[in-house]
């Protein structure tokens, strides 16, 4: 990351110059006070004085301007590392957007990510002071008094090896305290999204128990990572006390038997500490930075996750095209069997393919496989155009399918706004008559018209304002407006009665009538008797479930039984 780079480049300079302005501070003082202690008059060190004071501001100066533009780089790389996770969460399409991802990654881009501010501002500095400055004082003090250089050279070691120590156990109270916001944050927008529902079923208070059980133990997680971290620090300033304490003896020592001289001593007792500094911030800083270090893991185990094939071949006129599935099979992960497994499908421009089955079947997986939103483990699907050349759907890219294809899922997207506006949401700008005949054509219309405002009638976040079936006439009526040559519907009676049901078993006809190629994913048999071709998936009892076509006429027969 550019930023990044830039920002080390930076940091390793003013480490440079802090190390230099340590060793003339250190040879100032020592120059000043041994005068002074001979009986010289201070008045005769006013330029030593002088540079004293300039050194000091240098120092503060420096200080000031890593600390500035560390915060800078930090904003920088972090945003730069949540646009690279966000982007490549979303390449990775619905096999890894599943809802419980979803949240992980949501709360690892907020503030997950966010944690990281401290390790790039502040514990990344230090270390880098730690690898220039350390080595280079360690090197003065070897030149003015050896021994006081080995005895800081035998203790330095002990520093990294408690921090590493410590390091190991802090690690796991980050990660467990990262898991526990995640588990929170998911629970909590899980009930917020539902708390109309909750609220209407006098359910409202039944989630309480279980966001409080999780709360408690991302408080246990915060309070451990807490306590692990003052009791570290105390352990490494003791460590470093006890070593400066071991050099100020040895020089006290050779101090009084006249084996010293006194400027030699001030100068090894002025840089001893200065010697442990580093190493002693790098510790205390490293406890700030490791919940971001745990969320830099998983922003990194998101970003190692390899992306599905990206095509080349532009995709060829859909409302001519003929899309067959072979023998498709794909695994989910946590499931002993593949679904679907086995399929075979061929969709035919102006015709209605209905899937039916129970759940966990693999109707949705299919669908996302057609849509190219999800790659097949095994099997084939392949494109042939009217000329009769036959493209792998893998080869084709991915831009130029989506945009001849309109999608309606279980959970349809409607966004703060009015119901004019999220109807249009694709479509751009639509005459007043193209939107009312859609709109009669889903049920759209019926609902707009119970309404005090109409068409401008507000939306909250995900819809509020309307019921889950009106959601979806709404939906519907957002497919309708679109010139899409394949259209998939997965469900789109699932919230909607006998009457309703009625009217979209008609917009599905009447989108086939228009030469469209439709994917019906239906449960109730009522809505797949508009459909030309019927394909039942069994859930598998074996390993090797199968998948068989219905004839029409049979479904037909079964939507009439049951209406």
């Amino acid at each position: 990351m550019r930023p990044a780079r830039r920002y080390i480049t930076l940091t390793s300079a003013v480490g440079i110059g802090v190390g230099a302005l340590v060793v003339v501070q250190a040879l100032l003082l020592a120059d000043v006070i041994a005068a002074v202690f001979a009986g010289a008059d201070v008045t005769s060190k006013d330029r030593e004085l002088g540079l004293l004071t300039g050194v000091v501001a240098a120092r503060v100066a420096l200080a000031w301007v890593q600390e500035r533009y560390g915060e800078r780089a930090a904003t920088a790389v972090i945003a730069d590392l949540r646009h690279r996770v966000l982007a490549h969460a979303v390449a990775l399409g619905p096999t890894f957007l599943r809802s419980d991802q979803r949240s992980g990654v949501t709360t690892l881009v907020t503030a997950g990510l966010e944690n990281l501010r401290p390790y790039l501002s502040r514990y990344l500095p230090q270390l880098l002071l730690t690898a220039v400055v350390t080595p280079a004082l360690l090197l003065v003090v070897a030149l003015h008094d050896l021994l006081s250089a080995v005895i800081i050279a035998i203790t330095l070691p002990l520093v990294p090896i408690f921090m590493a120590l410590v390091g190991w156990m802090t690690q796991k109270n980050a990660m467990l305290r990262l898991a526990s916001m995640q588990r929170l944050s998911a629970q909590v927008l899980d009930l917020l999204a539902g708390l109309p529902t909750l609220v209407a079923l006098g359910r409202e208070q039944g989630p309480a128990t279980r966001v409080r059980e999780l709360g408690e133990a991302h408080r246990r997680a915060t309070n451990t990572t807490l306590r692990t971290a003052f009791l570290s620090s105390m352990v490494l300033e003791l460590l470093t006390t006890l070593s400066v304490a071991l050099v100020a003896v040895s020089v006290g020592l050779r101090l009084l038997s006249g084996s010293l001289d006194l400027r030699t001593a001030l100068v090894v007792l002025i840089l001893a500490p200065e010697v442990y500094l580093p190493l002693r911030q790098v510790g205390t800083q490293f406890h700030a930075s490791t919940d971001g270090l745990a969320a830099f893991d998983q922003a990194f185990g998101v970003l190692g996750r390899p992306l599905p094939p990206v095509g080349t071949q532009l995709a060829p006129d859909l409302r001519t095209a003929i899309i067959e599935v072979r023998n498709l099979v794909v695994r989910h992960d946590g499931r002993q069997y593949a679904a679907p497994d086995g399929v075979d499908l061929t969709l035919l421009p102006g015709t209605v393919t209905a899937v039916m089955g129970p759940s966990g079947c693999g109707k949705s997986t299919l669908a996302e496989v057609v849509l190219r939103l999800r790659t097949a483990d095994e099997g084939s699907v392949d494109v042939i155009d009217h000329d009769g050349r036959r493209t792998a759907l893998a080869d084709i890219e991915a831009r130029s399918w989506l945009n001849q294809t309109a999608w309606l899922g279980q959970s349809p997207v409607l966004v703060p706004g009015s119901i004019r506006d999220n109807t249009v949401l694709f479509a751009g700008h639509i005459p007043d008559a193209e939107l009312e005949v859609a709109a009669r054509a889903s049920g759209l219309a019926e609902v707009v018209a119970g309404l005090p405002e109409g068409w401008d009638t507000c939306l909250g976040s995900g819809g509020l304002g309307l019921s889950a079936g009106q959601g979806q006439r709404l939906a519907l009526t957002r497919v309708l407006l679109t010139d899409a040559a394949l259209v998939v519907l997965d469900e789109p009676s699932a919230h909607l009665d006998r009457a309703a049901e009625t009217v979209v078993r008609e917009a599905v006809s009447a989108l086939s009538e228009a030469g469209r190629t439709v994917l019906l994913i239906a449960h109730r048999p009522a809505l797949a008797a508009a459909a030309d071709h019927v394909i039942s998936l069994a859930l598998p009892s074996t390993a090797q479930p199968s998948a068989a076509e219905v004839p029409v006429a049979d479904a037909r027969a079964t939507a009439g039984a049951g209406a």
